[in-house]
């Protein structure tokens, strides 16, 4: 099947960017696996209009309303192979061809990652089960729900120390160190000025009725109360598409990140990416809008040949 599109990818981003190439009358298809990241969470918070609703009920709402256009197809699996044939391997408008796990193949004119990535997290018991609830990533996200009450940062690098001044702002604020060597001077002052408490001892685990939080527990036998961590996870590529196409990388504060243009075009001429691949900051409204500037960007390059 040849379309002028495919997106690879239904949560925000892509499900954005088929929106907008939907409504510029172009055929369009949409290859989703049904495990967005955002799965984990019971509720969207801070996006317009929608605060507080259930990422899966917005994803669902979304897909209602892009089947509504005459020119979307969905396909449920996972992208597993993709090339580029034609012209457009050597910078020419060709075409590229996805391989899905089910065995069948998809054509299109242009591309459009919306993949995603995959969080990886520390290596502390009792912590995975509360990801998404009480273990979180985000305070514009999530702090709000938990503010008030005496919350913690894992430290993971020296950026955790910014983090832990940042989310202070929502509560009595606890920086694990977990082992890891105390921050410098100037930064310990910070932490001091804030009146975030340091804790150097290693974590044993969380304690809790999962998936709430009652404390952290140290391995020297002590017990810090707390009701939600903040964890900075490791980020990697959910899917290996944008390696095997040759797209190039940057290093984000997370992990790497597709590289991109202002229309959101890779380095591989009419492969375009959105979303949490694609952008180093990682919120649900954020990648809602860089798929929207995706789905632009691929029509224009569409229409113009680019």
């Amino acid at each position: 099947m040849r379309f002028d599109a495919l997106v690879i990818g239904g949560s925000f981003a892509g499900l954005s960017a088929a929106m907008q190439i939907a409504r510029a009358r172009r055929s369009v298809c949409v290859v989703d696996a049904g495990a967005p990241r955002n799965r984990f969470a019971a509720a969207s918070h801070g996006f317009f209009g929608q605060d507080g609703e259930r990422p899966q009920d917005m994803i669902a709402l979304a897909r209602r309303q892009l089947l509504t256009y005459p020119s979307v197809t969905f396909k449920a699996g996972t992208a597993t192979q993709a090339r580029a044939f034609g012209p457009a391997g050597e910078g020419g408008d060709g075409e590229f061809a996805v391989t899905l796990d089910s065995g069948e193949s998809l054509a299109a004119r242009k591309l459009l990652l919306a993949t995603g990535v995959r969080d990886e997290l520390p290596a502390v018991d009792g912590l995975r089960e509360r990801w998404g609830a009480t273990v979180l990533h985000c305070p514009y996200c999530h702090g709000y729900e938990v503010g008030g009450r005496p919350l913690g940062t894992l430290y993971a690098a020296p950026a955790s120390v910014h983090h832990a001044l940042l989310v202070a702002d929502w509560g009595p604020m606890t920086l694990f160190l977990n082992g890891h060597e105390a921050p410098d001077a100037e930064s310990l002052a910070q932490l001091a000025a804030r009146g975030i408490a340091l804790e150097p001892a290693r974590i044993a685990g969380l304690e809790g009725d999962a998936p709430a939080l009652s404390g952290v527990r140290l391995e020297d036998g002590r017990r810090v109360p707390i009701k939600a961590l903040f964890v900075p996870p490791r980020t990697h590529m959910a899917s290996p598409l944008a390696e095997q196409l040759g797209c190039a990388f940057d290093e984000g504060p997370a992990g790497l990140v597709i590289r991109t243009d202002a229309t959101q075009q890779t380095t591989v001429p009419g492969v375009f990416a959105a979303g949490d691949a694609a952008m180093p900051g990682h919120n649900a409204t954020l990648a809602s809008a860089n798929g929207l500037m995706a789905g632009v960007g691929l029509h224009k390059a569409l229409v113009f040949g680019t």
